[in-house]
């Protein structure tokens, strides 16, 4: 199933969402970024995955930045293995907050 989901931050809503199931390897996620239900354009994107260290495999970590595309954000991720991941989704607001959004996803 394609990945959804959301969540409130600060005073925002951030809905998290791919149009395909999430593989191993490059997947395109799209981040929509609300505040008083108006779309936010204004935001600098960037996403965190990383999968714990366990026994006989390493820490893995893979960064990306959105880019602002028809009124969300979009970027390329890419999971090295099965498994899940967590995410540290930070956006900076215009005002120069940054909001973190944690979570998980199962590949």
């Amino acid at each position: 199933d394609p990945l959804l989901q959301e969540g409130s931050k600060n005073g925002y809503d951030i809905k998290i969402s791919s149009e395909k199931s999430l593989v191993v390897g490059s997947n395109e996620i799209v981040i929509e970024l609300f505040k008083d239900e108006a779309v936010l354009t204004s935001a600098k994107v960037k996403i965190k995955i990383f999968m714990p260290e366990m026994p006989g495999m390493p820490y893995m970590e893979y960064k990306a930045k959105a880019k602002l595309v028809d009124g969300s954000y979009k970027m390329m991720v890419n999971f090295a293995m099965g498994g899940t991941w967590q995410y540290h989704l930070k956006f900076k607001s215009k005002d120069g907050k940054i909001h973190t959004v944690r979570g998980s996803v199962n590949i």
